[in-house]
């Protein structure tokens, strides 16, 4: 007799950074100019080079890439929209990377304020379980410096200068 062994939980990746701006720089920041600080040479999913990275500001908006010759590759969707304290993002991309609207694992992305002019922001990419036997490797991959980590320090730096340069 066979026994199924269901998949184990696979944790959620949890990454956190500082920025030195007030909440609602740092939630337009990530949102609005997501092309700013996303490391769209190596991380994009369409044939032609990645121009940007947009998110529409709204439940229910499109999370995609646009291409240099204006083509468009979905990523997700919109699940939650409230700035400037949180967005939640369906990411609808399989373990090759590539678009699947029939998998969904969520982005949630929490900002808060520390003080007048800084904020925390905190990511966690969770339901990872949707990988099935790849979800320890994406767990990793999204976990590596390659990934959330050192995206959102590189976010964070972006964030922190669009600020320094208003107040300038």
């Amino acid at each position: 007799m066979t026994v199924a062994v269901p998949n184990p939980t696979v944790q959620p990746v949890k990454k956190s950074v500082l920025v030195r701006a007030p909440r609602a720089v740092a939630f337009d920041v990530f949102t609005a100019n997501m092309g700013a600080w996303w490391p769209m040479v190596s991380h994009h999913i369409g044939p032609a080079a990645c121009a940007d990275v947009r998110i529409e500001p709204r439940a229910g908006g499109r999370w995609f890439e646009r291409g240099v010759d204006s083509s468009e590759c979905d990523w997700g969707h919109v699940l939650a929209w409230e700035p400037p304290a949180r967005v939640v993002l369906a990411w609808q991309l399989n373990a090759q990377f590539a678009h699947d609207p029939t998998m969904q694992s969520e982005v949630e992305v929490r900002f808060t304020a520390l003080d007048a002019e800084r904020t925390q922001v905190e990511l966690e990419h969770r339901g990872l379980e949707v990988y099935g036997a790849d979800a320890a490797a994406m767990h990793d991959i999204f976990s590596s410096p390659n990934g959330w980590g050192g995206m959102l320090e590189h976010y964070a730096e972006v964030a922190s200068a669009r600020q320094a340069q208003a107040g300038a």
